[in-house]
């Protein structure tokens, strides 16, 4: 038993010290069942010969080149648009931007992201040379007891920080708490705002970007839609006002609601000219 031992110890040590560089090995087995290597046949008796198992040692496997790995560097995302910061003065409750009405009047509205239009005061009216007349849209405005009709125009431009968009509607509209203005999304829906309460700063993002299949003439869907439902929900409350200014006999507001509905249908069949041209999607646009 111990001899057994021994031979079985003498194999594995055999073969844990032969080394892949060696040639061809020989395993042989005498009379006594002992278990022989050697690497050169001429040492194993002649009587043992033709019972000799040739081992080959085993292939040496070539070593993948370890291929310095490139680390590729990430594909840049596609850069954001760079944000125009505007510092706000807080006053009570409400936050204050510095404006420039069509580049020459500034003042400092209270910035509502609620408020559909821009309001500006009579005296900035007509410092900017803005008239009034029988033509002049007049859009409605709830009151804590009626409503009431306020003449819209079209400013050339409205100047903000760095951000700066053209034709912008704004209603004439003195504020009851006396101050100058209010910058409403008739300028702000051009832009992501983001309000910085704590640092008492307003960033705005331009909304436009590059046009793709997924953001036609440079604006997602977010925009066209919204642009497409603020025409149209206007355009509803005005017929509504209309048939009761009928029923009134109400020929002042009748004319001025009549003047509203044609603004908006105009500024309504322009948006759907560029939105065909630029490939927006039909159900964009309901």
């Amino acid at each position: 038993m111990d001899n057994m031992k021994m031979i079985i110890l003498s194999f594995f040590m055999i073969i844990f010290l032969v080394s892949p560089s060696y040639g061809e090995m020989y395993k042989w087995v005498d009379e006594k069942g002992t278990v022989h290597f050697t690497d050169d046949v001429s040492t194993i008796p002649e009587k043992y010969r033709q019972d000799v198992e040739e081992r080959k040692p085993p292939k040496e496997t070539a070593v993948p080149e370890m291929k310095e790995k490139t680390t590729s560097s990430p594909m840049l995302k596609a850069s954001e648009p760079e944000g125009m910061e505007v510092n706000l003065l807080r006053r009570g409750e409400v936050w204050m931007a510095q404006v420039v009405l069509n580049g020459r009047v500034q003042q400092n509205f209270v910035v509502d992201t609620g408020a559909s239009f821009t309001l500006i005061s009579k005296d900035a009216a007509k410092e900017l040379g803005l008239a009034i007349d029988e033509n002049t849209p007049f859009i409605p405005i709830a009151s804590v007891s009626n409503v009431i009709l306020t003449p819209l125009v079209t400013l050339k431009s409205v100047r903000v920080g760095k951000a700066e968009v053209e034709d912008v509607d704004a209603l004439i509209y003195t504020m009851p708490s006396g101050q100058e203005g209010l910058l409403g999304n008739s300028f702000l829906n051009r832009f992501k705002v983001v309000l910085d309460s704590v640092q008492g700063r307003m960033t705005l993002f331009q909304l436009e970007g590059s046009p793709s299949p997924d953001r036609p003439g440079g604006y997602g869907r977010d925009y066209w839609a919204g642009r497409f439902r603020f025409y149209n929900r206007y355009l509803s409350e005005f017929k509504r006002l209309k048939a009761d200014y009928e029923k009134r006999g109400a020929r002042q507001e009748l004319n001025r609601v009549n003047n509203a509905i044609r603004y908006f249908e105009n500024q309504l069949s322009e948006l759907e000219r560029k939105a065909s041209l630029a490939g927006v999607p039909r159900n964009w646009r309901e």
